[in-house]
């Protein structure tokens, strides 16, 4: 019986021991994120920088009115997902003199984005799909707003202050939509000191009312198998509160509440996360690829991860994640820019309203990179996240829903 018992143990140890090897160190972890963050972002940054986005970039898409709005997808999506990173801002050391540059780039695509007398100025208002995307935009400038917004001139502030307003034209479908126009009335909060607060108050409200229970909403009144509590819900959800608050507007105990059930969906977001880097591959926006660990990567931003989720587990789990689809064979096209699908190119995977500017979303798992380099997330030893540990035979805490 102890011979046994020791054997267990020490093939054990063996496992945890190899899955450690696995794993680069802290430091070139975060390295290898960044890499990967600015491959994907490369692309876009420089050609609307340019005022070449329109005449670069591909439009794979099963729809060909995809093509109207695919650039702001691009844009907004990928800067949504950079921007915490940009917020450390520039500085000396070889990753601040990167930040520095891709800066100043953001800043150029933000005025050509804007301006109407611009080859790249994007389409804030043919189609539904503009409220989406402008949205994501919105988003990055509130998660950034000392690189995106005051460095800018007047007139580009101003044009992108129109450029918001006009996407009140479009009428948002009853489900996480409803966080698009909150999120877009955030930012003119934010940036012009008022909104129609209307339409924020009917967001927070019918999400409220959509909850189902244990850190998960409806899309609408329905539940669904899918990603979108982290594609949208809960961040925006948290983004738009946050700027409630900062306004002096009192949503504290709305904020605390939501907070609370989003930390318990990143809770469970890190246990989706299999001991190789893969995850479920359930309901819509697959093609989205890993910006479907957006929350999670959002609540260890914030260092609100529930106390049974180390940091250096969360970052090797979506380090693992990334390092898997970023090298699988055909992620990008010969030029650099994002295919559809989920390992690789599976054009399958993408639903009609998916197009190369919607696959940007994947963006947003960086959202990590928004701590520096010195924080415990990133110096911490390497660490098993939960499948990991249960499967190389650790112990671990039995998981509780949240009953409120």
């Amino acid at each position: 019986m102890m011979k046994k018992l020791f054997t267990l143990l020490l093939l054990t140890l063996i496992s945890q021991k190899f899955y450690a090897q696995q794993l680069p160190a802290p430091e070139k972890q975060r390295s290898y994120m960044v890499k990967a963050m600015l491959q994907i972002a490369d692309p876009v940054l420089q050609a609307l920088s340019k005022n070449e986005l329109k005449q670069t970039m591909p439009v794979e898409a099963k729809s060909p009115n995809n093509a109207k709005w695919t650039h702001l997808e691009a844009f907004g999506r990928t800067l949504a997902g950079i921007a915490p990173w940009f917020a450390l801002g520039a500085d000396d050391s070889p990753e601040g003199k990167l930040r520095a540059k891709y800066i100043q780039l953001a800043q150029l695509s933000l005025k050509n984005a804007t301006d109407e007398n611009a080859k790249d100025y994007l389409n804030f208002t043919d189609g539904g799909q503009p409220l989406v995307d402008a949205a994501f935009l919105a988003q990055a400038l509130l998660r950034a707003p000392d690189q995106l917004w005051k460095p800018l001139d007047k007139q580009t502030q101003a044009n992108i202050i129109k450029a918001l307003k006009t996407t009140r034209k479009i009428k948002p479908y009853y489900n996480n939509w409803l966080l698009f126009s909150a999120t877009v009335e955030a930012a003119l909060l934010k940036f012009e000191g008022s909104c129609d607060l209307m339409r924020v108050d009917y967001a927070i409200k019918e999400h409220l009312n959509w909850y189902k229970g244990d850190g998960v909403y409806g899309d609408g009144p329905d539940f669904h198998w899918d990603y979108y509590n982290s594609f949208v819900i809960h961040p925006m959800f948290l983004d738009v509160l946050q700027t409630l608050i900062g306004a002096g507007i009192k949503e504290q105990e709305t904020y605390a509440k939501e907070l609370k059930r989003a930390v318990r969906y990143a809770e469970v977001q890190e246990r989706l996360i299999a001991p190789d880097g893969t995850y479920p591959v359930i309901g819509r926006s697959m093609a989205y690829r890993f910006g479907a660990f957006q929350l999670l990567s959002q609540i260890a931003l914030m260092k609100a991860l529930p106390k049974n989720v180390l940091p250096q587990q969360v970052r090797c789990a979506l380090y693992t994640m990334v390092k898997n689809q970023i090298e699988a064979p055909n992620t990008f096209d010969k030029n650099g820019w994002l295919t559809i699908g989920v390992y690789g190119h599976q054009p399958e995977l993408g639903e009609t309203y998916i197009s190369t500017g919607s696959l940007y979303l994947c963006s947003q798992v960086f959202l990590i990179l928004g701590l520096p380099d010195t924080d415990e997330f990133w110096v911490a030893p390497n660490a098993n996240w939960t499948s990991r540990k249960v499967w190389s035979g650790e112990s671990i805490a039995i998981d509780k829903a949240l009953k409120e």
